[in-house]
């Protein structure tokens, strides 16, 4: 089963719950695939229009992008499940021995690993989207910039939530794993930091003179 797979509620309950799985890295996912379909339906209505013909470049260079993004974020929602759940397996494996011990350490250590790389990938994603939301919430369809500003908040806390995920396991791991995502973390976060303002503000900007 994938998260695709069933009702809002349905997955909104299990995110209630209190098993492991889905969590925070899932609801990261769910939200970059949200953010992309708000982006693609504002880039349509802009498309084609003659009257906002300076936001056609951004709106196809959004679609491009975000498409792919809305089959993503739920891949990426249940990859998140199922890479912690490995996790949660790992710590169940046998210790009775020093062999034993040691297989499973490296079996937590790889399970914790794979559960940091796929909320990074999202939160990658999340930035390359949000990236173009300050230019289409001020080029794209005056109409509908509010719908830009909750694509760019829920691009944000896909972004910020993933990073937190990332980190979590991260923490939890030698210094020797998960090296380049080490040194791309600061980069992703004050990347975020910098478009989820200029977002905001050409939302603002874009309400503001309507």
């Amino acid at each position: 089963m994938t998260w695709a797979d069933v009702s809002l509620r349905e997955f909104q309950d299990a995110l209630a719950s209190s098993a492991p799985t889905p969590g925070g890295g899932s609801a990261a996912g769910v939200a970059l695939g949200q953010a992309a379909a708000l982006a693609v339906m504002v880039s349509d209505l802009t498309l084609g229009n003659e009257k906002f013909g300076e936001g056609w470049v951004i709106s196809e260079q959004v679609k491009a992008i975000a498409i792919p993004m809305l089959e993503e974020g739920l891949n990426l929602a249940t990859e998140d499940s199922e890479a912690f759940d490995k996790v949660v397996d790992s710590f169940k494996l046998p210790k009775d021995t020093d062999q034993l011990k040691s297989e499973r350490r490296d079996a937590i250590r790889s399970a914790t690993l794979g559960a940091a790389e796929v909320p990074y990938r999202t939160a990658v994603l999340a930035l390359h989207l949000l990236k173009l939301l300050p230019e289409l919430a001020s080029k794209g369809n005056p109409n509908a910039a509010s719908d830009v500003g909750v694509a760019s908040l829920l691009a944000s806390a896909a972004l910020k939530g993933a990073i937190f995920n990332v980190e979590i396991n991260l923490q939890s791991l030698p210094e020797d794993y998960g090296t380049d995502m080490r040194v791309g973390l600061p980069n992703l976060i004050e990347e975020g930091r910098i478009y989820s303002r200029q977002a905001m503000d050409a939302v603002r900007d874009r309400l503001s003179n309507q």
